[in-house]
């Protein structure tokens, strides 16, 4: 099979150029002007829109074996494919948890049968998600993990992280950390701020992440492993990543898109909508978390896509499950928001979406338009606006507060190895 996109401003090499893309048997052929087609060629005129190397995202959740009410692995790659991701890494925090090699396997055979994009799979820290036991890391490896995290909870005892550390040193992994202290959440449900006390609600406190990640950032020192902190949120994280960069640690970091889209005073009431962990944190580290993107503290986005039932996400904060959905809303809201109003460039969003992902977490085949790579493109129509509805999720999950929000940089068609895998209807 033959195709050709055509009269494309191609995000290549560091640099937005107008050119076109043969693809042939899912791979990329040639780039450039006037390229030989035949009668067979299929030929996409996508008309001066973005093609962008396909996002990548290194954080989403989905829910399946267990919770399939909330997600599945089909509806979450299919929300992945509508915003313009083609290569997305999916948490362990699932019931049975894939804390076994012959879990690992299932997991993966899996991902590849029901996933419409590229479905890497993380395998848990420990068995059961619990601070006690290490899983059987070379045999995981074998059986196709990506990486190894707890999402969801922090692993709790220094022990237990330095001897995951050194296990997935000796095995060129990395460990990805949701970073929380337990002992100091003391049942909170936002940030320990201004807004929870003009609500009366309790609060989480910053340092029960920014402590986690100075733990682990000696730890990570003394091992040498590839350590990268999931959804930093608070000024003091940044700061310690940033002096821990300085001093060659090796250690990277993302942020997630609701943390530079909203803070704590965002939030309109006692609405579950904006429950997430971390909570949106005060303006100052909202401000904090823009800059360490801006001065490469913070390496990439990744959108801690976390669906619920809708009963999940009603009534009051206190019981209401943590998360927000983002993989549908990702690129085109950080592209209105920040790119628009010249706060970020185009290329860096796309670094910080697709090239850098794939660079740190040595994704070979995703984040770079090239010849003999994969044909994984996301194309955005920059110039359409359009409202976020809920009837046009893909996900089960509705569960964001930017539903009836106003963006541009929609996304008109996603291909994975050159198969068209999301398509936005003509209207």
């Amino acid at each position: 099979m033959e195709t050709l996109v055509k009269n494309g401003l191609v995000y290549q090499a560091g640099k937005l150029t107008k050119m076109d893309i043969l693809i042939v048997d899912g791979k990329i052929k040639a780039l450039g002007t006037d390229l030989p087609s035949t009668a067979q060629t299929r030929i996409i005129d996508v008309q001066d829109k973005l093609v962008s190397p396909g996002l990548v995202d290194v954080h989403v959740h989905y829910r399946d074996p267990g919770f399939t009410y909330k997600e599945t692995i089909e509806s979450g790659s299919k929300a992945a494919a509508h915003g313009g991701y083609t290569t997305v890494c999916a948490m362990p925090n699932l019931d049975p948890v894939p804390d076994t090699p012959a879990q690992m396997q299932v997991m993966v055979k899996r991902n590849q049968e029901d996933g419409v994009v590229h479905v890497k799979q993380f395998s848990a820290i420990t068995k059961g998600l619990k601070s006690e036991e290490l899983v059987d890391y070379a045999g995981m490896k074998a059986a196709g993990a990506f990486a190894f995290s707890n999402d969801g909870v922090g692993v709790q005892t220094a022990g237990t992280m330095y001897q995951a550390m050194k296990a997935a040193k000796e095995l060129n992994m990395a460990i990805v950390a949701h970073v929380e202290d337990n002992s100091l959440l003391f049942g909170g449900v936002m940030n320990a701020g201004k807004r929870a006390k003009e609500l009366g609600l309790p609060g989480i406190l910053g340092i029960s992440e920014s402590s986690q990640i100075a733990r682990d950032l000696l730890l990570a020192k003394e091992t040498g492993v590839h350590y990268h902190v999931c959804h930093v949120s608070t000024k003091e994280s940044v700061e310690l990543i940033r002096i821990a960069k300085a001093h060659g640690i090796n250690v990277t970091c993302e942020v997630s898109p609701h943390h530079l889209l909203l803070c704590e005073d965002d939030i309109p009431g006692n609405d579950p909508y904006y429950k997430m962990n971390p909570p949106l944190r005060s303006s100052v580290d909202h401000q904090a978390l823009i800059k360490g993107l801006l001065d490469g503290t913070i390496d990439m986005i990744a959108t801690d896509h976390a669906p619920h039932s809708i009963d999940e996400k009603t009534g009051d904060m206190r019981h209401a499950a943590f998360g927000i959905t983002g993989s549908e809303t990702a690129f085109s809201l950080l592209y209105t928001k920040f790119v628009r109003t010249g706060i970020f460039k185009l290329e860096q969003l796309l670094d910080w979406m697709s090239i850098n992902p794939a660079e740190k977490f040595n994704m070979s085949k995703a984040g770079m338009i090239m010849p003999g790579k994969p044909a994984d493109l996301a194309i955005f129509d920059l110039g359409l606006e359009e409202e976020i509805k809920e009837e046009n999720y893909l996900s089960k999950g509705v569960n964001t507060p930017f539903t009836g929000q106003h963006v541009y940089g929609v996304t008109y068609m996603t291909l994975v190895d050159g198969k068209i895998v999301y398509q936005k209807e003509e209207k």
